[in-house]
């Protein structure tokens, strides 16, 4: 049997995470296609698709102001940053923020940002806005 795909994922809890519209996170089914996994632990506000793993995490700190630019997917804003195997985006404006962890093996990353903007929208709103 081949454990791989069917294992779950590691995945750490953001502090935030308790926020209740992180605990009601209505995470989709699929995400370009893949298969939602399980996370370890286990938590409503942490979800995973996919092997390499989409990792999206209810919870994390808000971004403050920034110069990075921000992508506009939906309505919702994201700034990216780039990581040793993939990208990052963190929901801006958002208060706590929704963080997507996107493997490079997914690239163009952006297209897959539309599966995370409902629940980055029922995040209470900080007053930050993409330029």
């Amino acid at each position: 049997m081949l454990s791989g795909c069917s294992s779950a994922v590691e995945v750490s809890v953001p502090d935030g995470a308790g926020a209740a519209a992180c605990r009601a996170a209505s995470w989709p089914g699929t995400v370009s296609g893949h298969e939602r996994r399980d996370t370890s632990p286990a938590d409503p506000a942490v979800a995973a698709w996919g092997d390499p793993a989409v990792v999206a995490r209810c919870g994390v700190a808000a971004l403050g102001p920034t110069d990075t630019e921000c992508v506009e997917v939906d309505g919702v804003g994201w700034i990216p940053a780039p990581l040793s195997d993939g990208t990052r985006f963190t929901s801006f404006g958002t208060d706590p923020a929704v963080e997507v962890l996107v493997p490079a093996d997914y690239d163009p990353a952006p297209l897959l940002l539309p599966a995370f903007g409902a629940v980055a929208k029922t995040l209470p709103r900080n007053g930050l806005e993409c330029r």
